[in-house]
């Protein structure tokens, strides 16, 4: 039922169309696409008779921007492939709703376009929908960079709209342009790192920049040079470094730099306007009044260059030796203003003598007591070394300490008026520790070398003699305090502990001892008033000496002095037992005796 009904449609419809119109509609083999519903019933317009190769002219006589694109050989169907027809990628007659311009994007290969991709418009992170806006047709893309990039231009627009001029798709910090070759300014040095927008602030192509370096640089002048030096910058420096001078003072001005004045800053001496002010005056002081002042106040005149050059201030020219008053040893490193304090060319140093400079120095160390000839003493080489030699200028030559002692220690007054004596106790009373017992010939004893050694002779010099043991005695062992004849001369003084008889033999100890050796003695008592015979031979000392005395032994000779105690006759006898006993034996009586 349902076809029934379609071949009636058609048949209605057929009578209605005129009759050319009614053969194309029998014979096409099916709808047109919606864009060409229009011409459905011209099918001339679309397909010539019998010519087959014809239809794709009338495809682009049509569609005229593709028939451009092949004609000019651009775009994508100007580059594919010559000859091909229309009808194998656009096939129509598939019905009103077929798509027959629809490909894979994805397989697309936009190198055959007349836009390939290059740089990072390759990165799979660009999408075709960035380029290729809905609505429109892939064509209708943007091809210059601007139209794309506009948000990205950090030139504000500055530069133009030829992005590609500059920059490349490889990355925006890859810079294409040729400055030296594609402008009349070739960078140089620094201007090689400088950014585009340092010097180009404005629009590229309407501002035409100056090309004199103050034109940039204004601020850095102002700030270095405050404009006096010029706008011509380039006669100085170079593009390399501002610190690069390529100005040279010497060949191209009438006042060559030397030394320190090398390294001098331009706006040390050129303090005004470089053209305006001339620097006409070219002495030292006109550039260096302020260090004159500090140093030698304008005492030492105009004409610096007669004393100091230019490789340092302290490296003087002036030779002090060709002038009347030649520099020796200490002087040469005195500063000029020790001596000159006033005008050099006015104040004329007359007085060439040492205290005429040094009168403070004589005054601290002498008080003026040595006179005004210092030179006859002391050296230019140091205050320390002393020329005036003692031995051969004076009577009184210089041994052992003395060569050491400072001469203010003896010459105390005045050098000239007070006459020094020359005997050891005029300087010396004070160390004479013997308090005036040896007199007041200290040489007889002592020697300059040294106090502690003397020449003093006990054996000749003083009346106790230095036999035996006494020889080896230490001073100090007698001589306890340096008053040396305060010491006493008999043997118990000094030998007191050495006693061992406790004085039951008195302190005349050289009665039995002697100098070489206490243990060796030589007492004989047969020799004394009381001989020992019989029992008083075997009797100890002590027997009879029972107290102690001083200086020699007094003893009674008399039996009774030491039998009293024995006597048998109490006494009636008398004390002299020896006229009637014998010292043999008691008991025996001796014939012819009185009683």
């Amino acid at each position: 039922m349902l076809n029934i009904l379609r071949m009636l449609a058609l048949a209605s419809l057929m009578m209605a169309l005129p009759m050319q119109a009614q053969a194309n509609k029998l014979l096409m083999p099916g709808e047109v696409i919606k864009g060409h519903a229009k011409e459905e019933e011209t099918c001339e317009k679309c397909h010539k008779k019998f010519d087959k190769g014809a239809q794709s002219q009338l495809c682009m006589d049509c569609h005229k921007p593709v028939g451009k694109d092949v004609k000019e050989k651009t775009g994508y169907h100007g580059l594919m492939e010559q000859g091909k027809e229309c009808k194998e990628c656009h096939t129509d007659h598939k019905g009103r709703g077929a798509k027959i311009a629809e490909f894979d994007h994805s397989k697309f290969d936009h190198q055959l376009t007349d836009y390939p991709l290059k740089g990072k418009h390759t990165d799979p992170k660009v999408k075709c929908e960035d380029c290729h806006k809905a609505e429109k047709k892939f064509s209708e893309a943007p091809r210059i960079c601007n139209e794309c990039h506009k948000k990205d231009d950090k030139h504000k627009g500055n530069f133009g709209a030829k992005c590609e001029s500059c920059h490349v798709e490889k990355d925006w910090k890859e810079i294409l342009f040729d400055h030296d070759k594609k402008t009349k300014y070739p960078l140089i040095g620094k201007h090689k790192e400088a950014k585009c927008s340092s010097c180009h602030k404005g629009d590229l192509f309407k501002d035409k920049l100056q090309m004199t370096c103050v034109s940039c640089h204004k601020k850095e002048d102002d700030k270095a040079h405050k404009g006096k030096f010029g706008g011509k910058c380039e006669s100085c420096h170079v593009e390399r470094d501002w610190k690069d001078i390529l100005f040279d003072h010497d060949k191209k001005t009438k006042y060559p730099l030397l030394y320190k004045h090398k390294e001098a800053k331009c706006s040390g001496c050129h303090t005004g306007d470089l053209y305006k002010d001339k620097i006409k005056v070219k002495t030292c002081v006109s550039c260096h009044k302020k260090e004159d002042d500090k140093a030698h106040k304008g005492n030492f005149g105009a004409k610096c260059e007669s004393c100091h050059i230019e490789k340092g201030w302290k490296e003087i020219l002036f030779d002090h030796d060709k002038t009347k008053y030649p520099l020796l040893y200490k002087h040469k490193e005195v500063k000029c203003s020790s001596c000159h304090k006033g005008d050099l060319y006015k104040d004329k140093i007359k007085v060439m003598t040492c205290v005429s400079c040094h009168k403070k120095d004589d005054d601290k160390a002498h008080k003026g007591n040595f006179g005004a000839k210092c030179e006859s003493c002391h050296v230019e080489k140091g205050w320390k070394d002393i020329l005036f030699d003692h031995d051969k200028d004076t009577k009184y030559k210089l041994l052992g300490k003395h060569k050491e002692v400072k001469c203010v220690t003896c010459h105390k007054g005045d050098l000239y008026k007070d006459k020094l004596q020359s005997i050891c106790f005029s300087c010396h009373e004070k160390d004479d520790k013997h308090k005036g017992q040896e007199g007041k010939k200290c040489e007889s004893c002592h020697a300059e070398q040294s106090w502690t050694k003397t020449t003093f002779n006990h054996d000749k010099m003083s009346k106790f003699p230095l036999l035996g043991r006494h020889a080896l005695v230490d001073c100090k062992k007698c001589h306890s305090a340096v008053t040396f004849k305060d010491a006493k001369s008999d043997c118990w003084s000094c030998h007191e502990k050495d006693d061992t008889h406790k004085r039951k033999l008195g302190t005349e100890c050289k009665t039995c001892h002697n100098v070489r050796d206490w243990k060796t003695w030589d007492f004989n008592h047969d020799k004394t008033n009381f001989k020992l015979d019989g029992p008083h031979k075997n009797v100890g000392c002590y027997k009879c000496h029972q107290r102690p005395m001083n200086g020699k032994v007094v003893l009674s000779g008399t039996c009774g002095s030491c039998h009293d105690r024995e006597d048998v006759h109490n006494g009636s006898f008398g004390d002299q037992c020896q006229r009637c006993h014998d010292g043999d034996k008691w008991s025996k009586v001796k014939m012819g005796s009185r009683r």
